[in-house]
């Protein structure tokens, strides 16, 4: 099949399953009015976090690299009202972006987005953490997920955006992102607190997958 082909039928599944959603269209209209790149997550995968969060009862969750907030509002939809939303964006005029698509959503109140190196940003961020979606820079992936682990508690999902990366993680001598992406998958296999699959997927963003981990213990 085609990369055509792929963005077909996930446009026929965002028509078939997912209501029309003007606050999302906004978010994604105004991160490319700033210039961001055209990475965030497809309409069927934000809906797939959202679903996650809500299947573990999430009140906090934790998201690293933030773009212009696409995936941070799906995340907020999974939230109670008394819930709480941490999001870490490297790059301040992303984070810019991301608090007024919050704010324009209803979520200013309990979604922050803070500026940093998601590296050094991790240790002020308080646990538990009940959901943590990582998508920002795969060479850090190794540290990303060390982190996630410390503030999670047993119950607790982490998912990792990007894995499969077009096939390259196949390849040892791949560059940064693949081997950050391996060096994690060997963390992540030999850690008895956690249970993992990797699921690979084509799509409107093309060849890729996830990498859906159950803290266990």
């Amino acid at each position: 099949m085609s990369q055509a082909e792929w963005t077909a039928v996930d446009d026929y599944l965002v028509d078939a399953l997912l209501e029309a959603d003007p606050v999302l269209d906004a978010a994604l209209a105004d991160s490319d009015a700033a210039g961001l790149p055209q990475i965030a997550v497809a309409p069927n995968q934000g809906k797939l976090l959202m679903l996650l969060a809500q299947a573990c009862g999430a009140r906090r969750i934790l998201e690293i690299g933030t773009l212009g907030g696409y995936s941070t509002i799906w995340l907020a939809r999974a939230l109670p009202a008394d819930g709480r939303l941490v999001s870490l964006e490297y790059d301040p005029k992303h984070a810019e972006v991301a608090r007024k698509n919050l704010a324009r959503a209803g979520f200013a109140d309990r979604a922050e987005v803070r500026v940093g190196r998601g590296v050094d940003l991790l240790p002020q961020v308080e646990g538990p953490i009940d959901f943590t979606f990582i998508d920002a820079d795969k060479a850090s992936n190794p540290d990303y997920f060390s982190g996630a682990l410390g503030l999670s508690r047993p119950g607790s999902l982490i998912v990792v955006d990007n894995v499969v990366r077009g096939g390259a993680v196949t390849d040892p001598n791949g560059d940064a992102n693949v081997q950050g992406i391996r060096r994690m998958n060997a963390m992540i296999a030999a850690e008895p607190r956690v249970s993992a699959t990797a699921v690979q997927t084509v799509g409107s963003k093309g060849w890729d997958g996830f990498c859906l981990i159950r803290v266990v213990s």
